[in-house]
């Protein structure tokens, strides 16, 4: 499919009309100042240099190459068809808690950047499915409506950050009521709810809402992120931390047991996010349980820019408009271009066309391999991608999908060397770091973990931003540790192999001991606890007018906060 992605820009071409008009009533002008001095075939045996037809030629291709420079204006582009298509798949919306309680730290980078992570991941791996995104805290809205544009979902969750959020706190009822209503009005497709939060639900109601998404036929599937034992909210643009009414450092923890009660009343299941890839997998095999029906989906396709095709024919336009002279050259009188023998002037409009091809070739190649790349055809994107090369050594984009071919079947030696040439080939900064990073890649899945290492660093220092990278050299160097304590351990095991057993016998003595010991000082411990338990019956009577009062007084603060308008005052800002 073509299009003109600034098509705004073709209004220039009223110009070309306007141009030719002037230049015909110049021409006009000029015949009739020529007949004011005399017969019009005499003048022309007296001035026999001068052309008829070379002005009107120089002047037509001014023309086309102002056209083409107005077409090179509005961008043209190629690319496939859009088109509404029937796949067979789910619906999904994930709601996604931002929170300040998500800038925690206590999962690395931070709680709010895993969650990203796990999106992007979540949004790789769908195909043939509708995903929606919905951001919440306390008060929740939708940031991209339930679509088949994968890439639009990973632009919007770019820039989702707590500060979108004019009402702090955590909702999870709101995200969850909000993502019901959020579906096509499609029966019979499998409708996904995922929550993404570290469970601090301040307004309650969440497991009535993941009820009443059960019973519309939707599931609810919960993805803690954060650690149980808790850790400080950092404030942004300090080194300060979150405090609450009292001034206490804010200390923000996974409720594992709320969100395990959400999603067990939404008929889901709750998956802690310590790794992401193993999350990964249990929600994918939880999704595809789900019933599949054909929905309508809408393809949007990738367009190339062809403005260097374009900017070549103007510049041979031009050149050729500069190397036509106004007057005949009587050096070249042999060569005659513009009579009834076209031959010379079709072989120029040939070479034009045969470089102006030769100069796409190469693009081509890759066009046709990116195709073959998306469809799953490895090998023969392979191919397309080393023809490109063959065409233009210096093409980065060829090489680097050339590694990604190598790579998608498994030929990691290769692919590796194919990166380092794409290091080598590419200017873009960005694009090395996805080089380095992909052999950081390669060289973990193999346990190569120095080489990976140093890989995951030079992508760092190329694109500092990149979270995933850093993610993954923080996971090779625990591994590496991991790998050498191995290692320690067995050449030690080696070593002192024969004291194994008497070190057995020496543990299991010191266990009995300690055992006697931890039964008497339990028998220590339940004698005051049974003292207790013998209370006096006014004492009895005095607890229980004391919960009475209590309760009256609790009564009387429900009533009175009833009474007063509905204002909510904001107590958690986390």
């Amino acid at each position: 499919m073509f299009r003109f992605a600034d098509p705004i820009y073709l209004y220039l071409l009223v110009l070309i009309p306007i141009l030719a008009l002037i230049k015909f009533y110049t021409v006009h002008k000029q015949k009739k100042q020529l007949k004011k001095l005399g017969d019009v075939d005499l003048l022309k045996e007296l001035m026999p240099e001068v052309s008829v037809w070379r002005p009107w030629i120089k002047f037509v291709l001014l023309l086309l190459a102002l056209a083409l420079l107005i077409v090179l204006l509005a961008r043209p582009q190629f690319g496939t068809k859009i088109s509404n298509e029937k796949r067979t798949g789910i619906e999904t919306i994930i709601a996604m808690d931002i929170s300040n309680s998500m800038l925690a730290e206590d999962v690395s980078p931070s709680r709010l950047r895993r969650s990203k992570m796990m999106v992007e991941n979540l949004v790789d791996n769908f195909s043939n499915d509708k995903i929606g995104l919905i951001v919440f805290a306390g008060d929740a809205f939708v940031q991209l409506p339930i679509t088949s544009d994968y890439v639009s979902a990973k632009m919007f969750l770019s820039s989702i950050d707590p500060s979108m959020m004019m009402t702090q706190g955590t909702d999870i009822a709101a995200a969850i009521n909000l993502a019901a209503n959020s579906f096509t009005h499609q029966e019979g497709v499998g409708k996904a709810i995922i929550v993404i939060t570290d469970g601090e639900d301040h307004e309650g109601g969440a497991i009535e809402a993941a009820q009443a998404a059960k019973e519309k036929g939707m599931r609810v599937y919960l993805l803690g992120v954060g650690s149980t034992q808790g850790a400080p909210i950092p404030i942004p643009g300090t080194n300060d931390y979150m405090k609450d009414n009292t001034g206490n450092t804010v200390m923000s923890a996974l409720n594992d047991d709320m969100c395990k009660q959400i999603a067990a009343a939404g008929g889901g299941v709750y998956i802690h996010v310590a790794n992401n890839s193993n999350a990964q997998e249990l929600l994918n095999a939880e999704l595809d349980k789900l019933s599949k029906k054909e929905i309508n989906t809408t393809i949007y396709s990738d367009f190339d820019e062809q403005f260097q095709a374009v900017g070549i024919i103007v510049l041979l336009l031009l050149i050729l408009e500069i190397c036509i002279l106004d007057r005949k050259n009587p050096l070249l009188k042999r060569f005659s271009l513009f009579k009834k023998n076209k031959t010379a002037i079709m072989l120029l409009v040939l070479l034009v066309s045969v470089l102006s091809a030769s100069a796409q070739t190469d693009r081509q190649y890759v066009r046709e391999g990116n195709k073959l790349f998306k469809k799953g055809n490895f090998a023969e994107a392979e191919v397309a991608y080393r023809k490109a090369l063959d065409k233009n050594k210096e093409n980065p984009q060829a090489s680097y999908n050339l590694a990604n071919s190598m790579f998608s079947q498994r030929k990691d030696s290769a692919s590796v060397k194919q990166y380092e040439d794409a290091v080598r080939s590419e200017k873009n900064p960005l694009r090395k770091a996805q080089s380095y990073h992909n052999i950081g890649v390669i060289c973990q899945g193999h346990k190569m973990f120095a080489e990976a290492i140093e890989a995951y660093k030079n992508a760092l220092r190329l694109n500092p931003n990149d979270d995933m990278t850093r993610y993954n050299l923080e996971l090779c160097r625990r591994q590496q540790k991991e790998q050498q304590q191995n290692k320690d351990q067995n050449g030690q095991d080696d070593k002192n192999g024969d004291k194994n057993k008497e070190d057995k016998q020496k543990q299991d003595q010191q266990e009995k001991k300690e055992d006697k010991q931890q039964d008497k000082q339990e028998e220590q411990k339940q004698q005051p606890k049974e003292d207790k338990n013998n209370m006096s019956k006014e004492n009895a009577e005095q607890l229980l007018n004391a919960a009475m009062q209590k309760e009256k007084d609790t009564q009387d603060k429900l009533q009175k906060a009833m009474q007063q308008p509905r204002s909510r005052k904001l107590e958690k800002n986390w």
